[in-house]
This record gives C-alpha cells, structure tokens and sequence, in this order.
C-alpha cells in the first residue's frame, strides 16, 4: 500500500460580499479597492465592510489501494476458468430502470470477470 501526501487549503471569507454590479460577479479586495475578476469593474471598499480572511493548511496521508479488487466484498461463486470457489462481486444497473441490476464476479485467483443475470 502506498502513502500519498495532499496539501488542502481553505479560505474563509467572513462579514459581507459585494457583487459585480455589471456582470453580478464576486468582488474581490485588491490594493484597497473591490475588483471584479471577470469584467475588471473597481469600487471603493465599503465602509463597514472589513473582510476577513483566513487560510488553513492540512496535511493529510490517503492510502492509495493498487489492486483493481481492493475493497470489494467476496462471496462463494465458482470461477468458470480456473474452477476457484471464491470471487469479488458488485452491481451494475445496465438496462432500464424497471429491469433488475446485473451481477458482475471477479475471481480472486485467476481475475476472470463474468455476469450474472435474473
């Protein structure tokens, strides 16, 4: 199993918003004015609007699983190949909605995939 290491940031914005009177986009504080990033418009910054921001940085480790199979259940079903009692199963809906889902196996020692129908 590897490890894989992901940097999350967040910005949070707290106290009021001002939109883009043209284009209705989110302004933006920038060199003490409010700047819309789509159309450019500028405006002074409101008074009583003092914006806060704050940004947040996590380390976190995720496990990359590197088998195709890992994390699905198993059930007894005999392989058709190799003969195996043992398979990973899930379920694909692959005809209408009013027809029953499709049983899809994959055997555990030999990795041949079948179906299974209602």
């Amino acid at each position: 199993m590897q490890l894989a290491n992901f940097n999350i940031t967040g910005v949070h914005f707290v106290e009021t918003m001002e939109f883009c009177p043209q284009c209705k986009s989110i302004m933006v504080p920038k060199d003490g004015m409010m700047v819309c990033r789509r159309c450019s418009y500028k405006m002074p910054k409101t008074a009583g609007g003092a914006m806060v921001s704050k940004t947040e940085q996590l380390e976190r480790v995720v496990p990359v699983l590197e088998q195709e199979s890992a994390g699905l259940p198993t059930t007894n079903a005999k392989c058709p190949e190799c003969g195996n009692n043992l398979a990973y199963w899930w379920l694909r809906q692959l005809r209408s909605a009013d027809e029953s889902e499709v049983r899809f196996f994959r055997c555990t020692k030999c990795s041949k995939t079948w179906r299974e129908y209602d």
